[in-house]
């Protein structure tokens, strides 16, 4: 009998899996202003400073604002498969939020095939396991790439 793993976040509390992935951040109530990661204590926008804030899910998808290469491997505490292999960064602006959130390129999607302006949306890889659980990280893929061709994750 096989058993199946459970998916559970690599950093609890910075995304959901179920019932699809998702960012967790947090919008102020007084400015409307959005923050990732969460902001629990006060609003960051330098006009409010207001402590009404709300946890929220941040869209989905975005625009490719800029993104770069990652040729070397980066030292720890940062988990990188072996063997290495060079990964793209991306900096996606979320459609509804207008917020600029930083985040790897899932495996396979390199620096040449990605365009600023293209759309992309926010998916999981595992980053590593054990007996019982798959440990998943949030990833950028461009919307052209199907998700059932990411390894399993949306």
């Amino acid at each position: 009998m096989s058993e199946t793993k459970t998916r559970v976040p690599a950093v609890p509390g910075l995304f959901t899996l179920e019932p699809q992935v998702a960012l967790v951040g947090s919008r102020c109530s007084d400015c409307g202003s959005y923050f990732f990661p969460r902001e629990q204590v006060v609003c960051r926008n330098p006009r409010c400073r207001s402590s009404h804030l709300e946890a929220c899910e941040l869209s989905r998808e975005g625009k490719l604002w800029s993104f770069t290469s990652s040729a070397y491997k980066p030292p720890p505490p940062f988990v990188a498969p072996e063997p290495f292999e060079p990964f793209a960064l991306a900096a996606v602006e979320l459609d509804r939020e207008k917020l600029v959130v930083l985040g790897q390129v899932v495996r396979g999607v390199l620096p040449e095939a990605l365009r600023v302006g293209m759309a992309m949306q926010l998916t999981t890889e595992v980053l590593d396991e054990d007996d019982s659980e798959l440990r998943m990280v949030w990833k950028w893929a461009p919307v052209s790439v199907q998700p059932q061709s990411l390894g399993g994750a949306q």
